[in-house]
């Protein structure tokens, strides 16, 4: 048995689907990250930063400080596990290089790690196949 629906006395008039841009006219914009917001997060850029590309990982070893950053201590909690840099920005909603420069600050405090990933032999060791062939042939 379904319970019954309610309706309204008096819907609402349907929203009017959005017109095209017409010519000479800008489009509407989305959301954009201030500028300004991003110099207050990472700071005046004086500092080396680290050798840090997409798909290094990064690994948290403690709790955010109290005197770390909204994004620093976000950036933390992110890394209990480990986690690329790229996703890291994803999930943070931040550029690239605001988020090495705020993970340079990490690294330098020793609160995190960077490490390259784990890459794949293009080919397989010759002895390894040779050994799963052995024992599925003695199955």
């Amino acid at each position: 048995m379904t319970p019954p629906q309610r309706r309204r006395r008096y819907p609402k008039a349907p929203e009017p689907a959005p017109q095209p841009p017409q010519e000479g006219q800008n489009p509407p914009e989305g959301p954009k990250k201030n500028p300004e917001r991003l110099y207050v997060i990472t700071g005046p850029d004086g500092t080396e930063r680290s050798e840090l590309d997409l798909v290094t990982l990064i690994v948290a070893h403690a709790d955010p400080p109290p005197s770390a950053t909204p994004e620093q201590a976000a950036l933390l909690r992110l890394c209990t596990a480990p986690l690329s840099v790229a996703e890291l920005s994803a999930y943070l909603s931040l550029p690239f290089s605001v988020v090495t420069v705020l993970l340079t600050e990490l690294l330098t405090a020793e609160l995190v790690t960077a490490r390259a990933p784990v890459i794949r032999q293009a080919l397989a060791d010759r002895s390894l196949l040779e050994a799963v062939m052995h024992g599925l042939q003695k199955l």
